[in-house]
């Protein structure tokens, strides 16, 4: 069994509320606009970090982490990308990749708006931490955090910061 925590959107922003949560975790999975590189380092120096670039994320960070992040976590198939949309309004990028080989959970960030939701036609969880950030135009910092124990997906919870 794994314990995740899932956030986006750092833009640079890091503190102890997220690093509390993050100790707390098995591996951390962020979904790109991480801002900094500081703020991987903080996270790789608590727990095990998969992470994809965003948007806003310079070469330097570009070069350390991939646009798409494709893994198995317990025996679960895992697809993380910054902009990709959700179901029914996938990114035109990844729209062909992720109709021909859907993963079980589809990850994106983006759009500071936290949305957990079945894709019933492709059979995937999607998920959308928010932001733990504080730039941008969200009210409310959020992260996820939830548990893959073989192939079950359980214990999906919202934490919402400040």
């Amino acid at each position: 069994m794994k314990k995740i925590l899932l956030l986006s959107d750092t833009h640079g922003h890091m503190d102890d509320r997220i690093l509390h949560y993050a100790k707390q975790a098995d591996e951390i999975w962020h979904a790109g606009d991480i801002g900094t590189l500081e703020v991987t380092d903080q996270l790789e120096a608590v727990k095990p970090l998969k992470a994809v670039y965003g948007n806003i994320d310079n070469a330097t960070i570009r070069k350390e982490f991939p646009l798409n992040n494709r893994f198995m976590c317990e025996d679960v198939d895992v697809w993380i990308t910054h902009i990709g949309g959700y179901p029914g309004k996938y990114s035109p990028a990844i729209k062909e990749d992720i109709k021909k080989d859907p993963p079980k959970i589809f990850i994106s960030g983006h759009s500071h708006i936290l949305k957990v939701m079945n894709d019933k036609t492709l059979k995937l969880l999607h998920m959308n931490p928010g932001a733990a950030g504080k730039q941008g135009f969200h009210k409310k910092r959020t992260m996820l955090r939830f548990k893959i124990n073989g192939k079950d997906i359980s214990d999906l919870e919202v934490i919402e910061l400040e």
